[in-house]
């Protein structure tokens, strides 16, 4: 099932969604277009390598500055592969704009920002050891998921599912939705915690630690003034 829209009704331009957005397609499309091994180095360098910050000296001998702690905010702005780009991207773009609508543009963007980056640092709390860069903006958007699970539990997530080539549409309360989609976190993360050899190639803790500080946090930033 795919999210395609939700009906929450949005009073503003979501310029700071948009502009999120177009850097990630942007960075990501720039990227595709340099040479592999250009590609690789940029990526370790400002993806999050978490052992490079838990062992200096596998830094060192990589060539990477142990002390770059930008990486905790440059990693939110690339990306994987195509099929991660238009994932992240597509949730950005149904969930985000009523958030920022509710905090208005500048919070927004300092909320975005602070979700992902206790996001990334969650991930690497729970596997310092990681020698593979962190990237994505799954965190940061974590945090809009878990912002708008509380400020709009009952709007409805418009799911598509094809059938045997024809698209059904199903709608169902973004409380459920989002509720499903944590379980989902949840199991994956602690599955990879308990089970040794298990292969990991998503942020699990990322997208945990997104959802919970954008739950605890986005209360702090909605406007004073109420909202039409």
């Amino acid at each position: 099932m795919i999210p395609i829209r939700d009906t929450a009704p949005c009073y503003s331009r979501p310029l700071v969604t948009w502009t999120l957005m177009a850097l990630c397609i942007v960075i990501f499309v720039s990227m595709q277009m340099l040479p592999d091994e250009m590609q690789r180095q940029l990526t370790y360098l400002y993806g999050m390598v978490p052992i490079r910050y838990s062992n200096p000296g596998w830094a060192a001998g990589f060539g990477l500055p142990p002390d770059h702690y930008l990486s905790f905010v440059t990693s939110l702005f690339l990306h994987g592969n195509w099929l991660h780009l238009i994932v992240n991207m597509l949730f950005l773009y149904i969930f985000a704009d009523n958030v920022e609508d509710r905090m208005g543009r500048v919070r927004f963007l300092l909320f975005y920002l602070l979700c992902g980056l206790l996001a990334t640092a969650l991930q690497w709390y729970f596997d310092p050891g990681l020698a593979i860069p962190v990237v994505g903006a799954s965190g940061a958007i974590a945090g809009v998921l878990g912002a708008y699970f509380f400020l709009y539990p009952f709007a409805r997530v418009v799911l598509w599912f094809p059938i045997f080539f024809f698209p059904v549409v199903f709608h169902v309360p973004a409380i459920a939705f989002l509720g499903v989609w944590v379980i989902i976190q949840l199991h994956k993360a602690m599955t990879a915690m308990v089970f040794e050899g298990v292969t990991v190639d998503v942020a699990w803790w990322a997208h945990l630690g997104g959802f919970i500080a954008g739950s605890l946090l986005y209360r702090f930033f909605l406007r004073r003034e109420p909202v039409r």
